[in-house]
């Protein structure tokens, strides 16, 4: 399961925190909030920060969404050293 609430929005910049697992039917669930949050225009300047500090795990269908999100600028933070590793060299991701 996984659970995604909105925790800050500004003008420029949404943050979304994920809870539980990236995986399944939960990866095209993410997908389509993120694109909701984010909109069909890649030029307008919004930033989506993803908070994974509660994210658990994360199977290859989640990977290969955080790379595509990764190519339109969207930003991880709080991520465990576990997420971190599996997130290496996919996204800008903090820990």
């Amino acid at each position: 399961m996984l659970r995604i609430s909105q925790t800050a929005t500004t003008e420029t910049r949404t943050t979304l925190r994920l809870e539980g697992e990236i995986n399944g039917r939960w990866v095209e669930e993410l997908r389509k909030e993120c694109v909701r949050t984010l909109g069909t225009d890649t030029t307008n300047g919004r930033r989506l920060v993803l908070d994974v500090g509660e994210v658990t795990s994360i199977d290859v269908a989640g990977l290969a969404l955080l790379r595509e999100l990764g190519a339109r600028r969207v930003l991880v933070r709080n991520a465990s050293l576990y997420v971190s590793e599996l997130l290496k060299g996919i996204v800008d991701a903090d820990v």
